[in-house]
């Protein structure tokens, strides 16, 4: 009897290279996203199959023929299976030295880049990647990688997005993003913002496409990831980051990543 195939596998690591925050490579059968931000850009090409996707609440779908996935940071955007075998993919997680945040509203009206040539040379670059000693090739690699997303970015019009306006929903962010671990409750951030908590929410929402909650836990689960490719143990890794206990952490961390943070670490090289 044939046996069956795993139904999710994962690998992730931090390379030696300035610019690349995580590499993350995952073959996902049966896996649905749900609405998260990215500190970093994400940088995904596909494999094998196909994915559909929202970002910033506009659906858009990619296959792997000669398809480039862009997903800018601080953008919501989510993500599923569509096809019986699923997908499987490679990621570059970059920063802002590879991409400024200047490029955010052009990746958001075209996170899809149908180049072969680019698609390509990611491709070279993950195999770089997976070569101890092979870190100027994939340096250099980069650098063409990245000179070819400008050539997309600069080309498009970028809109000014509403929420960057937006000052309310913009100070609780910052306030969320300083009380990561800590966490705030809705009402003393309405009365540190003196605001309405239903205000608020709506207001928060309408800026930036998920509730505060949300939010919070796509930022805590960001440090978790870092902090498991860093070698701490996931049983230290819950409460560092804020979540209530282990279980607590598993739950989210599987919706958000595919994995455990245990199978995460033991895939991690």
């Amino acid at each position: 009897m044939t046996a069956e195939r795993p139904r999710t596998s994962i690998s992730a690591w931090r390379p030696s290279v300035p610019g690349i925050a995580e590499v993350f490579h995952a073959h996902f059968t049966d896996h649905a996203y749900p609405a998260h931000t990215h500190d970093t850009w994400d940088l995904m090409i596909l494999d094998d199959g196909a994915v559909d996707f929202a970002l910033d609440r506009r659906r858009h779908g990619a296959t792997g023929a000669a398809s480039v996935v862009l997903l800018p940071p601080g953008v919501p955007h989510d993500g599923r299976t569509v096809t019986d075998s699923g997908f499987r993919k490679r990621v570059l997680y970059l920063d802002d030295s590879v991409l400024p945040q200047r490029l955010v509203g052009g990746a958001v009206d075209g996170p899809v880049l149908d180049d072969e040539l680019l698609r390509h040379r990611i491709h070279q670059l993950h195999i770089s990647l997976g070569h101890a000693g092979d870190e100027f090739e994939a340096e250099s690699r980069l650098s063409f990688i990245r000179e070819r997303l400008h050539f997309h970015l600069d080309a498009l019009q970028p809109l000014t997005p509403s929420r960057e306006a937006n000052r309310l929903a913009t100070r609780l962010r910052e306030l969320l993003d300083s009380r990561i671990p800590a966490g705030i409750s809705l009402y003393e951030a309405a009365a540190t913002l003196h605001a309405h908590p239903t205000h608020l929410i709506r207001c928060f929402k309408q800026t930036y496409g998920l509730p505060p909650h949300t939010y919070l836990t796509g930022k805590r689960i960001d440090q978790a990831r870092r902090l498991l490719l860093d070698g701490v143990p996931p049983s230290q890794v819950a409460a560092t980051v804020g979540f209530h206990d282990q279980a607590h952490l598993n739950r989210h961390f599987t919706r958000h990543v595919g994995t455990t943070p245990g199978r995460y670490v033991r895939h991690a090289h």
